[in-house]
């Protein structure tokens, strides 16, 4: 029977069944061939619906999609380029700034691609960069702002967690501040390479007075990350509370302020976030089902237990944990790659002694990674369509940003003060 079970879901995953109800289907397996009441599956909804840090999944994925109906991404690359732009290599440096801005904001590296990519691919051109170059920086850099705060990749990862018996708690709180400095390596390890990479500097001459008019431009939108980040940190308000505060702003922004989102639009814009707030939330409680199945079964321990029989050094399993959640983040897009993967790997790490914050971090590095990691990753499909290349060319162009990248979470790996030193452990 159980060999049947697992021939029909494979069946079903090839046969392209809806990714939650596979996990669904595992987990009532799961508590049906172990003798537990199957309504234990149904419970985790309610569980996960009595969480407080839970409603910042919403508030921020509808501020996020508020952002980027409005006129913020031709805002953002506008003061960018006002900073930036005039010197050698200014113009690939904001597009990487304003990339990691608008995924900071929005929590989706896809909608980074499409609503940036056509103000950003034209003013690099014009910088004289090669168009190998232009596709792989925005193929790659739509996903550098999953660290920073208010990342939705890190508010997920707290949630799951919480549910299991971590050695140091985990917070979201934390998680935002941990962020920082991971976040800012990999964006000044690029900037560096996209200055390198540079032509020489054509004269430029800004007109008089344009970074304050950016800067004045912006002015709305600029403030946001700083009191999310700054509020938690000074524990001024909870995350659920900055989620609240953040929406709220946006939406009196956006629509009656500069008047940029209709209220005639206001309908369409909540029903596009409930859709992704709603796979996000029943993928969510059947995971965590799955979670406890897993718990229940000892499976952690058992990988452990067989884990420590073939790696006996910290330093050579924190190497191949990185290789397995690249993959893995390739494989299972995102908030799946964490839901699933969490509850499995997290106890592993903690018997390596490793800090569940800390891989926290690590997780979602190897996340930003693997979300345009060949040959399945999600952000070289959806820029293939947006600029209109095939995937093999994006991939050629990708491979150097990779690299670095990838030199960036061994960094944050081997070195943990990199997560951990702004929390002062």
């Amino acid at each position: 029977m159980t060999f049947l079970a697992i021939l029909l879901l494979l069946f079903l995953l090839f046969a392209g069944a809806p990714f939650f109800a596979l996990i669904g289907a595992i987990a009532l397996f799961g508590f049906q061939s172990s003798g537990y009441d199957i309504s234990g599956v149904v419970n985790e909804f309610t569980r996960i619906a009595e969480l407080p840090i839970l409603i910042a999944i919403p508030l921020f994925t509808f501020a996020g999609y508020l952002l980027s109906e409005s006129g913020a991404p031709r805002r953002l690359v506008r003061v960018a380029d006002a900073i930036f732009g005039g010197v050698r290599g200014g113009i690939g440096v904001v597009a990487l700034v304003a990339c990691a801005l608008f995924t900071m904001l929005t929590g989706a590296s896809g909608v980074t691609i499409v609503a940036l990519g056509a103000v950003l691919l034209p003013a690099l051109r014009a910088a004289g960069y090669a168009d190998r170059f232009n596709f792989g920086l925005l193929t790659t850099s739509g996903s550098l702002g999953m660290l920073f705060a208010p990342s939705l990749p890190l508010i997920i990862y707290a949630v799951v967690a919480q549910q299991l018996d971590t050695t140091v708690p985990v917070s979201i709180d934390d998680l935002f501040i941990a962020g920082i400095l991971p976040g800012l390596l990999m964006l000044l390890v690029l900037s560096c390479y996209s200055i390198y990479k540079a032509p020489p500097p054509k004269p430029r001459q800004l007109p008089k007075g344009e970074l304050r008019a950016a800067l004045w431009d912006a002015r709305y939108e600029i403030p946001l990350p700083f009191v999310v980040v700054f509020g938690v940190y000074l524990r001024w308000f909870a995350p659920s509370e900055a989620a609240a505060v953040s929406a709220l702003y946006v939406l009196l922004i956006t629509t009656l302020v500069r008047r940029e989102v209709s209220f005639k639009a206001l309908p369409r814009v909540l029903v596009e976030a409930s859709t992704l707030i709603g796979a996000i939330l029943v993928i969510l409680g059947v995971s965590l089902a799955l979670t406890n199945y897993l718990i229940d079964a000892e499976i952690p321990t058992k990988l452990f237990d067989w884990i420590q029989i073939h790696i006996q050094s910290k330093w050579v399993f924190l190497l191949v944990l990185n290789i397995f959640l690249m993959i893995f983040g390739m494989l299972l897009e995102g908030f799946p790659a964490i839901v699933i993967l969490t509850p499995l790997v997290l106890p592993i790490a903690q018997g390596f002694g490793i800090d569940p914050v800390h891989f926290g971090i690590m997780f979602v590095a190897n996340l930003q990674i693997g979300l345009f990691l060949p040959p399945l990753g999600m952000n070289l499909y959806i820029a293939s369509a947006r600029f209109g290349q095939p995937v093999g060319k994006l991939i050629k162009a990708s491979w150097p940003f990779f690299l670095l990248l990838f030199g960036c979470v061994l960094a944050i790996t081997y070195l943990p003060w990199l997560s951990l030193g702004l929390l002062g452990r």
